[in-house]
């Protein structure tokens, strides 16, 4: 059986996600407390007294600690994935399951790119706001026509019908107007902290490029579908050249499904928190089972779940 595993974004965090795995799983318990980080991951992750996991920083370790941990625990139940793919800071949690960085590496790299976001973001009024029922073109449209209030972009290929803009407020409102006007169903606004995926996190990129230049990168045991090229990686580029693009240009999610299904696979985990890509799965390739991973019970009727599709249940 062909698995693809996908590993959930900013944004799906919440206070208590991880605690029940980590009471109940050895494995869990190992990749999570790998890393050395400046702030109490267990605080933060499980109970989130001071707000901290909404702040980027700490959202983006959290982030991978979990989906490492999770990793860990299916991989001792031979549940491993046969090509993967994250979206934004899960593509770090998905080049983890490829072996490219260990648990430890892979947490770290993250809480230094969210520190490196949060700083690239300064002093910049941004928005990005979700557009629902405009296809690609018309939404490439309004914010070329928008470029004059400012910096505005297609920041998110999520699924077919629902993408996202970012940049500067300005031009992000200016490109929602024109896309409302260009016949966009619904224009949302979402709660972030900065124009991510946008050239506006040009320093971000620069930054991790000064990182990664003083680190030894594993090679890849699977296949993995990078954001900002909806594809695997082409021969001649660095993972770490894909790295530092995909802070700072679009996210292809809705082709790295597409591209995982062209690859044949009978089923796709979303290691979480939350269900969002599963969603778009089901939305861009139907056909393909998806199955969200985010709590003990969920790891404990998985197996079960992808014996049914191999079967032809599901």
């Amino acid at each position: 059986m062909k698995l693809g595993f996908l590993f959930a974004g900013q944004g799906s965090q919440h206070p208590g996600m991880g605690k029940d795995l980590y009471a109940a799983y050895p494995a869990f318990r190992g990749a999570f407390d790998s890393a050395s980080l400046a702030f109490d991951l267990h605080s933060v992750c499980f109970d989130d007294p001071d707000g901290m996991l909404g702040q980027t920083r700490c959202t983006q370790p959290c982030m991978v600690a979990f989906a490492a941990g999770l990793t860990a625990v299916l991989r001792e139940r031979g549940i491993v994935p046969d090509v993967a793919a994250g979206l934004s800071l899960g593509e770090y949690a998905a080049l983890h399951a490829a072996g490219v960085f260990d648990a430890k590496t892979a947490i770290e790299l993250a809480a230094f790119r969210g520190e490196a976001m949060e700083r690239a973001a300064q002093g910049i009024e941004s928005a990005m706001i979700a557009v629902l029922g405009l296809d690609r073109d018309a939404l490439s449209r309004a914010c070329e026509a928008a470029s004059g209030e400012g910096v505005a972009v297609i920041a998110n290929y999520n699924c077919p019908g629902q993408l996202v803009i970012g940049g500067e407020k300005a031009a992000v409102e200016a490109a929602a107007r024109l896309a409302k006007e260009a016949g966009a169903r619904r224009c949302l606004p979402l709660r972030v902290s900065g124009p991510f995926h946008t050239p506006l996190m040009a320093p971000a990129g620069e930054a991790l490029a000064g990182r990664f230049e003083a680190m030894t990168f594993g090679e890849m045991r699977i296949p993995v579908i990078f954001n900002c090229l909806g594809d695997v990686k082409p021969q001649g580029v660095s993972v770490q050249e894909l790295l530092v693009r995909q802070v700072q240009s679009s996210v292809y999610m809705e082709d790295s499904i597409r591209r995982m299904a062209q690859m044949g696979v009978d089923a796709i985990v979303e290691i979480g928190p939350g269900q969002v890509l599963s969603g778009f799965v089901r939305k861009t390739v139907p056909q393909v089972p998806a199955f969200a991973v985010e709590t003990v019970e969920d790891v404990e009727s998985l197996a079960q779940k992808l014996s049914d599709v191999q079967r032809g249940g599901c």
